[in-house]
């Protein structure tokens, strides 16, 4: 059957069934890392975040095995062909969590919403969508690639933390990767609140199998195919603005693996708000509110751009590599959304 289609279809393919997946675990699992946040800040439960944690540390394990395997080249990813740049992935990631608290949803978490019935999130998406390529390839790109130029790596290491245990150590890089991604595992469960939870064990074990398809199905394609594919796996930002471009000129520009993971979560995500008996059209009220979700989606697509991924795309995905930029990005990212939440929820007001 394979055979019939193109090599972009088939990676459109790979995109939507590991889209899927993570609609799901939105939807049924509640996978979502500003509710993982505003948990643990103000709700006093880690579950959530224990959660992404196991998610990390599957994804680790399941990509490292590939590269053990031969599978998975990691040097293919865009994650660790690209020179890494600190300033970028902080302040990029801070302004993607400060968004992210401003809309209440990043990029995945609006999709899966918006297979819910959620309107709002409609807009999150078109605006998140539209902001990234304007940073990406639009007006603000001018300014972005003087400050941030995005140079391929020119040395034998790519950016990545096993990679640079490896050369340290001599120690296999595959062997590195696993035991990194079993101690991230182990201190995921190590929380009560996940141990006693099942439920939330088996959808973080599914967000992991989503990331890691991607690679493997994108790795094969790329070995296999006829077509110059890259090796990616899912992500939130970019792929919003290439799917609203899909969209409107899907006859001139083939499909691609993004466009997929997209269509994917929105898929996965209505399936589980059915399941689940939570599907209801819902719309903004409040002007204000409206003003403010626009304003964050605006922020989140260039903060996206600079740190070169979102929740998804460094927080799992480049996460999973074990690339240099995931840990920082996705501290900073915690960082800009604890302080948009404390500005929503608390308002600045000085001490005392």
């Amino acid at each position: 059957m394979l055979e019939m289609l193109t090599d972009h279809q088939i990676a459109a393919l790979f995109g939507v069934g590991g889209g899927i997946l993570l609609g799901l675990a939105a939807r049924l699992g509640r996978f979502c890392t500003l509710g993982a946040i505003e948990d643990l800040l103000y709700g006093g439960s880690d579950l959530r975040l224990r959660m992404w944690a196991l998610a990390i540390g599957s994804g680790i394990l399941g990509s490292f095995a590939l590269i053990a395997m031969g599978v998975l080249d990691p040097g293919d990813s865009f994650y660790l062909s690209i020179r890494w740049m600190p300033m970028a992935s902080i302040l990029g990631g801070l302004m993607f969590g400060y968004g992210m608290a401003l809309s209440g949803n990043c990029g995945y978490g609006a999709i899966a919403r918006l297979g819910g019935g959620d309107l709002r999130a409609f807009v999150i998406v078109l605006v998140m969508g539209v902001f990234t390529y304007v940073t990406l390839s639009g007006p603000l790109a001018p300014l972005r690639n003087a400050l941030f130029p995005q140079i391929a790596v020119t040395s034998d290491t790519p950016p990545g933390l096993a990679h640079h245990a490896a050369t340290l150590t001599g120690l296999p890089l595959g062997v590195i990767g696993l035991s990194i991604g079993a101690l991230i595992c182990v201190g995921a469960l190590s929380g009560a609140s996940l141990r006693r939870t099942p439920g939330a064990i088996l959808w973080s074990l599914v967000v992991g199998l989503a990331i890691v398809s991607g690679w493997a199905g994108t790795a094969w394609l790329a070995e296999t195919g006829f077509e110059a594919l890259p090796v990616v796996s899912h992500s939130f930002s970019a792929p919003l603005g290439e799917t609203i471009l899909f969209a409107m000129t899907g006859s001139l520009r083939p499909l691609s693996f993004a466009v997929g993971s997209v269509a994917g979560v929105w898929v996965g995500a209505f399936v589980g708000s059915m399941i689940r008996g939570h599907f209801r059209w819902e719309a903004c009220e409040d002007p204000r509110e409206l003003r403010r979700q626009i304003l964050g989606a605006a922020i989140m697509g260039v903060g996206a751009v600079l740190a070169m991924g979102c929740t998804v795309g460094q927080g799992l995905s480049a996460f999973s590599l074990l690339s240099i930029s995931a840990p920082v990005t996705f501290l900073a990212i915690f960082a800009g959304a604890a302080l948009g939440l404390r500005q929503l929820i608390e308002g600045f007001r000085p001490a005392g």
